[in-house]
């Protein structure tokens, strides 16, 4: 059995980003070129498959990563930065699949995701500008009290990082808005450069013996005990496949790519601000977050410049212009910032899944192939937790939460590749409505 796509032409930079002009590092690899053999190959080269590929080698299996493009060039690199504790929403909709235990599984795993990135960050010494500190920010009354029930249920599953509820008259300690009506301290979660992450963590994967390629799109999988992946100018044999190409699988796939939807989302990054003006608007530099539909996300980076986000689009269609898009969301929170400059406007794919439950396992009918996706806007702490998992899996171990994922089903998004954003894109437009109400 083999699979064959036509991939878009690949590029040989990342996304005009400010990412992209503050990376510390520079980091170049070769397309694929002959043929290789390795016990593992991987097909994507973000933080999934960068985190499996570390998490292999450290285990002593062969591991080959080919990427379409560059390194981190999808949604890895492009990021709002932001590390949340969390995989999933609502993960109590599963326990008919995987029990009460299970459940709580999850949400331990939630929490486990956020402190991989930490012990990453500090045995491989990445400089990525690592920053504890983010709040959850209430839109409405019911917002503030549904924070109450998780702090609540967090210090009952143990969390061992300071949380503290804030009223509304206390919300200038965090943010320098009068847009909300409470919040929910947690200094467990925090925000980084995800680029300088992900470049961190290719040359540790590079330094543990993983063959890394870019500019090396797959053009056809070939399926079975041993699995062929072609690119234009190679072949990779291998034992063991990964999947891990979230929201840019294509059709490489087209089974897996029919659960995930790939969605924009955007980010502006304004001009470096003063001490003061920095200070004015985020008085602890904590990473923040809103609770609507189409939320705001939003830090300082470590220039001191406002890095805004957000806009989530499901219509498949990117703004003409992102800056003249995302500037009036901005200033709708901060209207003093009327005067400060935009700097850059990026935007990108993110991969959500019907659930909202990042997808982890394995192909039914190819026992040999294992993927990871939909992280939902959880990608970055999520991906970690998938990359353990998937090395767990994949070198024989015993992985209960592995198991934990595989077993949770996942819908296919009706209306195929060309009506499935569309649909999806109404249906939202219901729930931002139902807001209003």
């Amino acid at each position: 059995m083999n699979a064959r796509v036509r991939q878009p032409a690949h590029t040989t930079q990342h996304a005009a980003s400010y990412y992209a002009a503050s990376v510390n590092r520079q980091l170049d690899f070769p397309p694929l070129s002959g043929e290789l053999r390795a016990d593992v190959c991987i097909v994507g080269g973000g933080f999934s498959g960068l985190n499996t590929a570390i998490e292999l080698a450290e285990k002593g299996l062969s591991v080959i990563l080919v990427e379409a493009h560059k390194i981190a060039w999808g949604a890895s690199g492009r990021n709002g930065g932001q590390l949340i504790r969390g995989v999933g929403h609502g993960v109590e909709q599963f326990e008919s699949v995987i029990g009460a235990d299970g459940v709580r599984e999850l949400k331990l795993m939630g929490l486990e995701a956020v402190d991989i990135v930490r012990r990453r960050v500090e045995h491989f010494q990445i400089d990525c500008d690592l920053t504890w500190g983010y709040c959850d920010l209430a839109n409405k009354p019911s917002h503030l009290a549904g924070f109450a029930e998780d702090m609540a249920e967090l210090k009952a599953l143990g969390y061992r990082h300071e949380l503290r509820l804030l009223q509304a008259e206390q919300m200038h300690q965090v943010v320098g808005s009068d847009r909300y009506v409470g919040g929910l301290i947690d200094m467990g979660s925090g925000h980084l450069h995800p680029l300088n992450l992900a470049l961190g963590e290719a040359a540790a994967a590079q330094a543990l013996g993983v063959q890394l390629f870019e500019n090396s799109a797959v053009t056809r999988i070939d399926y079975g005990r041993e699995v062929k992946v072609h690119t234009a100018q190679g072949v990779v044999r291998a034992s063991h496949l990964v999947l891990a190409c979230n929201a840019y699988l294509n059709q490489l796939n087209p089974a897996l790519g029919g659960k995930v939807l790939p969605a924009g989302s955007y980010v502006i990054a304004t001009e470096p601000l003063s001490q003061a003006q920095a200070r004015s608007l985020i008085p602890q530099n904590m990473a923040l977050c809103d609770q609507r539909v189409a939320l705001d996300y939003y830090r300082l980076s470590a220039d001191r410049r406002l890095l805004f986000g957000g806009a989530c689009h499901y219509s498949g269609r990117d703004p003409a212009d992102i800056a003249g898009y995302m500037r009036p969301k901005m200033l709708a929170v901060f209207p003093h910032l009327n005067d400060v400059k935009i700097d850059y406007q990026w935007g990108g794919m993110i991969g959500i899944g019907a659930n909202r439950l990042p997808q982890i396992g394995r192909l039914k009918d190819q026992a040999n192939v294992y993927y990871a996706q939909a992280y939902s806007g959880h990608g970055v702490n999520a991906t970690h937790l998938a990359g353990k998992l998937l090395g767990e899996a994949i070198a024989g171990q015993a992985s209960r939460g592995f198991d934990l994922f595989a077993r949770v089903p996942h819908m296919t998004f009706p209306g195929g590749k060309h009506l499935r954003s569309p649909l999806l894109a109404l249906g939202m437009l219901w729930h931002r409505l139902k807001e209003l109400l």
